[in-house]
């Protein structure tokens, strides 16, 4: 027999490449996507008004208007990146009053999500406070305890 040692880090290069918008603008890019734009230390945003496309392009750390991209915690260097997205979602009216994960794709050198195909994400915090679905049985009282 031959084995094979499973490294789970591998697994999230397969998922499809993903950028997701965080309720206070903060832009997350799955290692997928990062790893499409060969992972540039700075990107900067671009949005085109009309089609409601927002655009990642990987810039060099001397472009003014570009942002730093920085590791999520301790999966840096195997997990999502993020980019301080706040201003640019403030400054192009961008709805980030829920999260939301979009498909990402190249276009030249220019990752692109289009704000009509995003998928509302409900994380841990967000299910905690969520209400239970409707065919779920009653709560537990302290009379039933």
């Amino acid at each position: 027999m031959a084995f094979e040692v499973f490294d789970k880090r591998n697994t999230s290069l397969r998922r499809a490449p993903s950028v997701s918008i965080q309720k206070r603008g903060v832009i997350s890019i799955n290692r997928a996507a990062y790893t499409l734009m060969d992972a540039p230390e700075c990107v900067e945003l671009l949005y085109d008004r009309e089609g409601g496309i927002v655009g990642i392009r990987g810039v060099g750390d001397d472009v003014p208007h570009g942002y730093a991209v920085r590791g999520a915690g301790r999966s840096a260097g195997t997990g999502p990146v993020m980019v301080a997205g706040s201003a640019f979602t403030a400054f192009y009216d961008i709805d980030t009053t829920v999260s939301r994960r979009y498909p990402a794709r190249m276009d030249d050198d220019v990752l692109c999500i289009d704000l009509d195909a995003g998928t509302e994400i409900i994380g841990n915090r967000g299910r905690r406070h969520a209400a239970p679905p409707a065919d779920a049985p009653p709560a537990a009282t302290e009379h039933d305890r």
